[in-house]
């Protein structure tokens, strides 16, 4: 009798054993959070929290997560690295989170940024941008209408066309190579008129005096724009420049070149003069886009 008791009591030990262990489980891991949690005022929580979020992420979205981070850094160096992963990842959701980073205060991020913007749809590229053709640095200006141009936009035309007018000569250039990049034909004119002031309005800034383009790299842009462009009201600016024996040869080579794109035969007179020029190289471009509008004019098959 007395063992029998014994053993009930003992059993009956265990079942109260096994319904108090549920709670002094929880007791026990609450215990051993506490001190973590204590330390970190509730931020290990949060971490917690935060790594399981991160979890749930592809590793694109971790990559563009970790450099979104990364603008955020006081360093000017951290954030243009960031701007420059984001920028080799080619997509839509980097481009956009270098969005923000297109007002950055330090001038020197704003222009890396406008190339990190590019993969987006061409509209959103352009409406990020458009406001850096205004900014005060040059820098900033000039990598802005450079990015512009790479995004092929007729809508960003107008706002380049104004750039023509810049007061500094690299983001003149800028704004003419990237006209020929979008190569629409509403920017002929202008752009004609770099080349040859009596060609068109140019586009100036208030106060400034309008005359012929001195800078060559600004011509040579504009040559080569029109030539990209095709357009045959550039004809006229074009062989203007080829006749002038007084400006820089390099000019005329590439005015030479932009003829043979556009492959209109009222340019060749002009072209077979510029092939007796004193500059070789000349002679040659010219002889070159003489051919090239011969192959266009014959038909195929001839």
């Amino acid at each position: 009798m007395h063992h029998n008791l014994l053993v009930a009591l003992k059993k009956k030990d265990m079942r109260s054993k096994r319904k108090l262990w549920p709670a002094l489980s929880a007791v026990i891991v609450v215990i051993g959070i506490l001190p973590l949690t204590i330390r970190g005022g509730g931020v290990d929580t949060a971490r917690i929290l935060q790594d399981q979020s991160r979890q749930a992420l592809t590793p694109l979205q971790l990559a563009i997560e970790e450099q979104r981070q990364r603008l955020n850094s006081a360093e000017i160096e951290v954030r243009r690295d960031a701007l420059m992963q984001l920028r080799a990842m080619q997509r839509p959701e980097a481009s956009r989170v270098a969005l923000s980073a297109l007002n950055d205060p330090v001038p020197i991020v704003r222009a890396t940024a406008a190339a990190a913007v590019l993969w987006l749809p061409a509209d959103e590229s352009v409406a990020g941008l458009i406001p850096l053709l205004s900014d005060k640095e040059e820098f900033v200006r000039q990598q802005a209408a450079y990015a512009l141009g790479q995004t092929r936009s007729r809508s960003a035309v107008n706002a380049l066309i104004e750039r023509l007018g810049d007061k500094q000569d690299s983001v003149r250039g800028a704004a003419a190579v990237a006209l020929g990049e979008i190569g629409d034909g509403t920017a002929v004119t202008a752009l004609a008129a770099i080349l040859n002031p009596q060609a068109g309005l140019k586009p100036t800034k208030k106060g400034k005096k309008s005359g012929r383009e001195k800078n060559a790299f600004v011509l040579r842009s504009a040559a080569r724009s029109l030539g990209q462009i095709g357009s045959r009201a550039g004809l006229p600016a074009l062989i203007n420049v080829i006749q002038d024996e007084k400006l820089a040869d390099d000019v005329r080579r590439e005015a030479a070149v932009a003829l043979g794109s556009i492959g209109d035969p009222a340019a060749v007179p002009a072209l077979r003069d510029a092939e007796t020029a004193r500059d070789p190289y000349l002679a040659e471009a010219a002889h070159e886009a003489i051919r090239k509008i011969s192959r266009l004019q014959t038909p195929r098959g001839v």
